[in-house]
């Protein structure tokens, strides 16, 4: 913990030089035990999509899973008891190796997440300083005892990559807290696109690892150390992961729990789901009529819009348009969109659920 952060978690309530200068001389200005954490959804509680899949995709927001081989259920999982339960964790992101991969040469399975750039960049890590460090922290349990990896990316610039092993046993929470160092050649911009990819490998076969792979120390090299196959060829294996935090700083600090809605809020800046409605009134045919979706969040950028169970009456062709109006331009932009139909009756109406997805 610096003295710049502790003064500035100090200042919330105390603005005399002379107040603050009394506190260091006694030594009851206390460092906080918390720093903010650059990911969101850490605790696996948000999972706006679905709680269970076995293709690639997001089941948990913020947090891709993917796979080749086999067949690998991914799911939202509580938790019942163990180290993270006492420490306020009630969900993980689990894999389940339902049936067992037959190639260990391309098969994977993986987990990934991405933090846009600018969060990166105004993190307070000095990035391109060796002595400047993030941190990274997790909660992990396998039923398969072994050494797994962690790797992590810079996706501006350079594509520079970091990794490391740890080792678990068999069925047993473990926590693994790592410190990352700066390096000269990490760039990351001060924008809304990926800046730095988190990576957490139950398996990844031959055919994507190395035995001269680089670990604990920045590379351009791609390759990921060796991993054994036992994970991929146990039919059953599971993999679990909760409590992730990354934060600026060589050592690591308490997670930092959040409300319910607050998380969400946070998750709804990439994807939300919602419902809408519009009714018209006009002869068939006459023009058209619909309605303004307000996101509940900002979105990172402009969002990918689907619809589903829709419900229509009188409205032409069973046909909603979203992001239109009219049809002679769009209206879709970080802060909402246009949606609308073409009457068909003298009374239209017609309602919809959306999703609205601005992931990176």
């Amino acid at each position: 913990m610096t003295k710049a952060r502790d003064l500035a978690n100090f200042l919330g309530d105390n603005t005399s030089l002379g107040t603050i200068n009394d506190a260091y001389d006694a030594g009851t200005l206390v460092p906080s035990s918390t720093n903010p954490s650059l990911i969101i959804n850490g605790d696996m509680r948000i999972s706006q999509r679905q709680t269970s899949s076995t293709t690639s995709g997001f089941v948990l927001d913020r947090f891709f899973v993917g796979s080749q081989g086999g067949t690998r259920t991914r799911s939202q999982e509580a938790i019942t008891s163990g180290a993270p339960y006492d420490l306020g964790f009630r969900n993980c992101l689990k894999f389940t190796n339902t049936v067992a991969g037959g190639n260990n040469t391309t098969d994977y399975v993986e987990s990934y997440y991405k933090i846009e750039s600018q969060d990166v960049a105004t993190s307070g890590w000095n990035y391109t300083s060796p002595s400047s460090y993030i941190t990274v922290s997790f909660w992990v349990r396998s039923s398969v005892a072994g050494t797994y990896t962690f790797w992590t990316r810079c996706e501006d610039a350079n594509a520079n990559t970091y990794a490391f092993t740890y080792t678990l046993a068999a069925n047993t929470w473990t926590k693994v807290t790592h410190s990352i160092p700066g390096h000269s050649n990490l760039v990351f911009n001060n924008d809304n696109g990926a800046g730095l990819r988190m990576q957490w490998i139950p398996f990844y076969g031959s055919g994507h690892t190395s035995s001269s792979a680089t670990i604990n120390a920045w590379s351009t090299g791609s390759s990921l150390p060796d991993q054994s196959t036992a994970w991929n060829t146990t039919t059953g294996a599971t993999f679990e992961l909760t409590g992730v935090k990354l934060e600026e700083g060589s050592e690591a600090t308490d997670f930092q729990h959040t409300s319910y809605a607050e998380e969400l809020a946070k998750c709804q800046r990439y994807y939300e789901t919602g419902r809408s409605s519009s009714t018209g009134y006009g002869a068939a045919g006459t023009g058209f009529f619909g309605c303004m979706v307000d996101y509940k969040a900002e979105k990172r950028a402009t969002a990918t819009l689907t619809q589903s169970s829709q419900s229509y009456f009188a409205v032409d062709g069973n046909a909603i348009f979203l992001g239109s109006v009219g049809l002679s331009y769009t209206l879709n932009d970080t802060n909402g969109f246009y949606h609308c139909a073409v009457h068909d009756n003298v009374n239209c109406k017609y309602v919809f659920t959306y999703t609205a997805d601005a992931e990176i």
